[in-house]
């Protein structure tokens, strides 16, 4: 059986006064929490961005140089031959 123990009256308030700033600062850092996890969620998505748009340059860098390369390989008195054979111009 537990017995009644005198407390003193500023124990309590005490207790009472921080259980009540804990209850009263919990919305505020649920609000800070929440805008440091978004501001991490649109600074990984602009990082992405910016990268794939970098690698997409790459490579399309790398398409037009093929492209122009093939195209600087042809044989041009060749082709115009090969196109007189074909229309039956000579």
């Amino acid at each position: 059986m537990a017995f009644p123990t005198a407390l003193n009256s500023q124990v309590t308030d005490s207790v009472t006064q921080v259980n009540t700033e804990v209850l009263g600062a919990a919305p505020a850092v649920a609000m800070g929490n929440l805008f440091v996890a978004t501001s991490q969620a649109l600074s990984n998505a602009a990082h992405n961005a910016t990268n794939n748009q970098n690698q997409s340059y790459s490579t399309l860098q790398a398409s037009t140089v093929q492209g122009v390369s093939t195209i600087l390989a042809v044989d041009t008195a060749t082709t115009g031959v090969a196109t007189n054979k074909v229309l039956g111009l000579h």
